[in-house]
């Protein structure tokens, strides 16, 4: 670790034990455990609240920043980045502790939280129904496109596609079986604007299955491209092969 960028932590004998150092000055219970990288620039911070992995402490080499990422249930549900030891304690003793997402937003503005964090440390079928809103509402939003509403409301309408994770990529709806990132997309529909056709692919941008005049049509089709055994949708990354 370079001196010149991390004076404190390297007098300090390392980050884990900066931040021990720096926990006990601010009489913060910290306890901090090897990093998910195992190397002496990264820690983790431990966490007793169910679901919560570590928070991820590392230090970036070339600058000074420690980045932060908090898992649950390998979908981050925050990440950020501070220049202070004193910020990486406060975050690691709320996230440690089991505090509630609004909670830290409001104390911790240095970090950025999933839209559906909350919904994300309830379940997998908790976050599929917050980011099924968060689509609806985009596509509601989006009067200038109806082609993408009218799909967003037929995929919905359909139980099997409405249990998946939807998400978006370059106005394609694609269908996950999991829920964190990289998603595992089952099938995706791509909309036209104009009244063009709906086309139906395998993955956001590759492997074309075939086209629809209507969105109903098209849902249709993806479904019936949807293996039976796809869902019920799992937390975090499947990790299967395609």
């Amino acid at each position: 670790m370079d001196s010149e960028i991390y004076p404190d932590v390297v007098e300090a004998g390392g980050l884990a034990a900066a931040l021990e150092r720096t926990a006990a000055d601010l009489r913060v219970p910290l306890v901090v455990v090897p990093g998910g990288a195992g190397t002496p620039d990264s820690v983790g911070i431990a966490s007793t609240a169910p679901g919560r992995l570590p928070l991820e402490v590392i230090a970036r080499p070339d600058s000074r920043a420690f980045q932060l990422v908090g898992r649950a249930g390998d979908v981050d549900i925050a990440t950020g980045a501070t220049r202070e030891l004193r910020d990486v304690v406060a975050a690691g003793a709320a996230w440690g502790a089991g505090a509630a997402v609004p909670q830290m937003r409001e104390a911790l503005p240095f970090l950025w939280f999933d839209p559906i964090a909350e919904a994300h440390e309830r379940g997998p079928a908790a976050a599929v129904a917050a980011q099924w809103d968060l689509l609806r509402e985009k596509a509601a939003g989006t009067p200038s496109f109806p082609e993408f509403g009218l799909l967003v409301e037929a995929a919905h309408a359909e139980p099997r596609l409405r249990r998946l994770f939807p998400f978006t990529s370059h106005w394609t709806v694609a269908f996950s079986s999991c829920t964190g990132r990289p998603y595992r997309d089952e099938i995706a529909i791509r909309p036209q604007p104009g009244g063009g056709q709906y086309i139906v692919l395998r993955h956001p941008n590759t492997g074309m299955i075939g086209e629809a005049a209507t969105a109903k049509e098209a849902v249709a089709l993806a479904l019936a491209h949807l293996p039976e055994s796809v869902g019920p949708v799992v937390a975090g990354f499947t990790g299967r092969p395609d």
